[in-house]
């Protein structure tokens, strides 16, 4: 486990990332850039360091009972990525959920300015363009993806929330670690608190708001693992079906819940919901553990 607020000691036996920022993809990305010869061939599972978390996709939010009841093999046989979540509801699964790019969107993000999630949303086409592709004059250094990106004013990125995940390790490998080295000094780059290396580039690194940045970074591991094709093309509409399987199907290949009542593509009776502002009680570890 990574320890971000670890002090930079290189004498320390502490797992260290370079600095504490973009949330739960640093330690990622560090764990891939640090072990990157070395990723288990039956696939790697990334998830927070909290056992107990509001977004755990179990009745009881308990991140350990959700692991022991995991089939890696069974997740990672569609696509070599699955997302640990099958309930639709804290994500952008849902088609009632506008395109990131649309007016809707930015009405939304001009009416509630503080909210972290519309402001991700909205800068998310312009940072999928820097990262994935577009202009060679605007492209993250160092990124040479198989693909180009591009999300025009209509086009909706789904993607289930939270950033936890399985993932084989052909598809950990489709990428060099220098793109992940990249990819965290994107992150770098943007952060306002003294770390940022290569300030020249501007506009180009991640949004200084932390969380903005962390919510961003979580809508592309989808991306990142996907599937290119033969011709190392990615299409969209497949990426979003690939991203957010119906909550059956899900629960059942995952979890080995295979007789559940669902209501509708993005929840089963019984299995999740969300708590109260997205929290849990503060007392809720020492009264579930």
């Amino acid at each position: 486990m990574y320890q971000v607020d670890a002090p930079a000691d290189k004498t320390s036996k502490l797992l260290q990332v370079p600095a504490n920022r973009g949330h739960e993809a640093m330690a990622y990305l560090t764990f891939l850039i640090d072990n990157y010869a070395d990723i288990p061939s039956a696939g790697a599972v990334f998830v927070h360091g909290s056992r107990w978390a509001w977004h755990n996709d179990v009745p009881d939010y308990d991140n350990a009972a959700l692991l022991r009841s995991l089939d890696v093999r069974a997740a990672l046989k569609p696509a070599g990525y699955s997302n640990l979540r099958c309930d639709w509801s804290a994500g952008t699964c849902p088609s009632s959920v506008p395109p990131q790019g649309s007016l809707e969107m930015r009405l939304s993000s001009a009416v509630s300015p503080w909210s972290a999630r519309s402001a991700s949303d909205i800068a998310l086409p312009k940072a999928l363009g820097h990262i994935f592709g577009g202009d060679a004059d605007t492209r993250v250094k160092e990124i040479r993806n198989a693909f180009h990106l591009y999300l025009g004013r209509n086009d909706a990125l789904r993607a289930q929330c939270c950033a936890q995940f399985v993932v084989a390790r052909e598809r950990i490998w489709q990428h060099s670690r220098d793109e992940y080295i990249a990819l965290r000094q994107w992150l770098l780059d943007g952060s306002d608190d003294g770390v940022a290396r290569n300030v020249q580039q501007g506009s180009m690194a991640a949004p200084p708001d932390d969380l903005v940045a962390g919510r961003i970074v979580s809508y592309l591991w989808h991306i990142l693992f996907a599937s290119y094709g033969d011709e190392g093309a990615i299409d969209l509409d497949q990426l979003n079906r690939d991203a957010c399987p119906s909550a059956s199907e899900c629960y059942c290949r995952l979890y080995g819940k295979c007789d559940l009542k669902c209501r509708g593509p993005g929840s089963c009776q019984g299995q999740y919901s969300v708590p109260k502002n997205y929290r849990l009680p503060e007392n809720w570890k020492e009264t579930h553990s």
